[in-house]
């Protein structure tokens, strides 16, 4: 098993619920991309979501809030 060290995928403005929510949504992408194209494959989507995150494929967007 793959391990992963989680601050090497924040960037300084994600929060830890922001980054678990964005792999998340991407992991089930990821898996409804594989279904639809009917392949299987042996990588766990969520280990791929988390390398597309660390490599800057993709980015995790956070809404500011003003109280």
């Amino acid at each position: 098993m793959k391990k992963v060290n989680v601050d090497d995928l924040f960037d300084r403005k994600a929060s830890p619920y922001a980054l678990v929510i964005g792999v998340a949504k991407r992991a089930r992408q990821i898996t409804k991309d594989y279904e639809d194209q009917g392949e299987v494959r042996d990588d766990k989507a969520v280990l791929e979501a988390i390398e597309e995150i660390k490599d800057h494929k993709i980015s995790i967007y956070e809404p500011e809030y003003n109280d």
